[in-house]
């Protein structure tokens, strides 16, 4: 769409009137008569926004939201903050938003700004014109705190940004509703912060509670770090459960729910998650926080997430997650992903995703350790407490390395490379995900990376170490406390090496930077955890049901997936669809002389293999129909894990719960 040009750009003869013209018009610069015209011309002048260079916020910040709009689902904040002097003063809304390594503040949700002083003066604001999330004001003499109101008008479907609020649960996220200001760390502003619910609503956040009374929930003061680190799950249907409520860093488990029913968990689910802690401390042998909270929705009407904190993390599950003890592969391996983050990634992160504050920009040099390991010990977490079997993960991995195995896209661009794709565009995968890499690859095939390096330090030391002791050397260091530390690759290469001396610098390089045609998928940590890769067209139930779309799947023979309305879709590039000229926007209508539908091309896949009579489908995109005789012999192709009899089951011995 062409963007508009602007205003005095537009004049024709109306203008002409409104020029003093000497010379040819295209090289004069326009002379406005009207005085307002002049002063929409010129830009009004802003002062520079400071940088985080102050230590410590004089003043605390009396915050209050209030989420009781349930039906407009408009969150309205209401802020007092200390001013230290007169003049120029600037607030901030958060940029760059923790645990999604890239710049989604979402300013675009947030109006009605409002400031005024204590007497009712309105003061007016200025926002940056290079940086829109910030506002600069000109405090008078005299003043020495200031009243901020402004709405978070949320969303309330399916759209743009998350839903974050339904009529019968909230989860409230302080980054995305918190103006703050400029000029100091995020850990030495102090913030009163307090909460209006609906009557009756009850909570889980990682906060202290001073009270709670006629549905206004006060907090004891915290720094700015800390609250947004804190989020909340509040509604009419919540219980807490106590995973390890013994000892000085206890941890629970906060659940909401649509209905009063879904919050009766099945026989023997609460076990598997005490399991989950009981292992992560075998893994890591500390706890570095003081307290735990897992935030749980289950819910099919918030938007779906799992978003790591330091004390607890925010968790959606499907509404009978708990009462069928049960749910898809990856829903049991989310809050073992989530809680693995409180060492990797809260207390021991990035050197360069330790920023002053949330409109200083991150740099993302070490995803594939922060997600790319957490992913790791999140699956291996999961098969250890129960929440999953060794087969099951086995499966997941299987579809993990015939991805990786088919991706074409490592030919140009790198692994390290999509570590900067937030940057780019937050997690957009395109038309073409097998070719330009997403940020996919830093999670899954970082992972394969990590289960390489696992599997290296076993077979070089005959099991007597692996990748549990650097688990515990590097992340497993501090117990009770909440604190957090950069490292940087050196670092992370010294204490690879404390466990197992390697070139592990070489290592890591090698698997990071590889790109060209020559370039592979990591699948050593599979080979020498006694497994191969191999396809196979037929699946076992247990496949089935780990693989879900297995049945419209066929990305391994024809390179597509089919949708539910026959819409060909994730074409692969450089697959049999790619070179019959498909990609997105093409559908299924016929294969052969039957209607399209997955079984149909199924069946005729299984027809022509092995032969030489073609596969032939019709597509159609738009007014355009082709008729398409593909040579394809070589039948379906589903990914499975097959033992290599005679060797050692490595992935066996890393899948099984630790003793101790």
């Amino acid at each position: 769409m062409m963007r508009p040009l602007p205003r005095l750009l537009l004049c024709a003869s109306a203008c002409t009137a409104a020029m003093v013209t000497t010379a040819p018009a295209w090289s004069q610069t326009p002379v406005l008569t009207q005085p307002q015209d002049a002063a929409l011309a010129l830009p009004r002048s802003q002062p520079a926004i400071p940088a985080p260079t102050q230590a410590t916020f004089p003043g605390v910040i009396r915050y209050e939201a209030d989420v009781t709009d349930r039906d407009r689902r408009i969150i309205s904040v209401n802020q007092i903050i200390p001013v230290p002097s007169a003049g120029p003063f600037t607030l901030l809304y958060p940029e760059f938003l923790p645990g999604n390594h890239a710049d989604t503040g979402p300013i675009q949700l947030i109006s009605g700004l409002t400031v005024t002083a204590p007497d009712g003066r309105r003061l007016e604001w200025l926002r940056d014109t290079v940086q829109p999330h910030a506002f600069h004001l000109d405090i008078p003499q005299g003043i020495t705190e200031i009243r901020v109101e402004f709405q978070w008008l949320t969303q309330p479907d399916g759209g743009p940004w998350r839903v974050v609020q339904t009529s019968g649960m909230v989860n409230m996220q302080w980054e995305k509703a918190v103006l703050y200001p400029a000029g100091y760390a995020a850990s030495g502003i102090t913030i009163e912060p307090s909460i209006r619910l609906p009557q009756g609503w009850g909570y889980g956040v990682a906060l202290d509670t001073v009270s709670n009374e006629a549905g206004l929930a006060t907090f004891a003061p915290v720094s700015l770090y800390t609250l947004v680190d804190s989020p909340m799950f509040a509604g009419a249907h919540y219980r807490r459960f106590a995973l390890d409520a013994d000892g000085s860093s206890p941890v629970y488990l906060n659940v909401v729910a649509d209905k009063a029913e879904q919050l009766e968990p099945a026989d023997g689910l609460m076990n598997k998650f005490e399991a989950m802690v009981v292992q992560a401390d075998r893994l890591f042998g500390a706890r570095p926080f003081d307290r735990y909270e897992f935030l749980v929705g289950l819910t099919n009407q918030l938007g779906g997430i799992g978003l790591e904190h330091h004390r607890s993390s925010e968790n959606t599950l499907a509404p009978d997650f708990f009462t069928r003890g049960t749910g898809s592969l990856g829903s049991r391996q989310l809050l073992p992903h989530e809680y693995v983050h409180s060492w990797n990634g809260k207390y021991m992160r990035p050197a360069d995703e330790q920023t002053a504050n949330y409109n200083v920009p991150t740099q993302n040099t070490l995803m594939f350790v922060y997600e790319g390991l957490t992913s790791y010990w999140g699956e291996v977490l999961a098969a250890r407490a129960g929440l999953a079997t060794k087969d099951e993960t086995l499966i997941g991995m299987a579809g993990h390395a015939a991805f990786y195995e088919n991706q074409p896209g490592r030919q140009w661009r790198a692994l390290h490379d999509t570590q900067n794709h937030n940057l780019l565009g937050y997690r957009v995968p395109g038309n073409w995900p097998s070719w330009m890499r997403t940020t996919s690859d830093y999670y899954d095939e970082a992972l394969l990376v990590w289960l390489d390096a696992d599997t290296l330090i076993r077979e070089g030391t005959n099991g007597r170490r692996s990748l549990d002791d650097f688990a515990k050397g590097f992340f497993g260091r501090l117990d009770g406390e909440v604190q957090t530390r950069g490292y940087t690759f050196e670092e992370l290469v010294a204490a690879l090496n404390d466990v197992h001396p390697h070139d592990w610098a070489g290592f890591l390089r090698g698997r990071l930077d590889a790109v060209g045609p020559e370039a592979r998928a990591p699948l050593d940590g599979i080979s020498r955890g006694g497994y191969r890769l191999v396809y196979v067209d037929s699946l076992s139930d247990a496949e089935k049901r780990i693989q879900t779309g297995w049945a419209n799947d066929f990305q391994y023979s024809l390179g597509f997936s089919l949708s539910s309305t026959n819409r060909i879709g994730g074409v692969r590039w450089g697959s049999v669809a790619y070179d019959q000229g498909l990609g997105a926007g093409w559908d299924l209508i016929a294969v052969g002389d039957r209607a399209a539908s997955a079984e149909a091309l199924r069946e005729a896949i299984t027809a022509v293999k092995g032969g030489s009579e073609p596969l032939v489908m019709t597509v159609k995109n738009g007014d355009r129909v082709r008729t398409l005789s593909i040579p394809y012999h070589d039948g379906l192709r589903y990914p499975r894990l097959e033992r290599v009899e005679g060797t050692p089951d490595v992935l066996g011995d890393i899948l099984a719960p630790r003793r101790r």
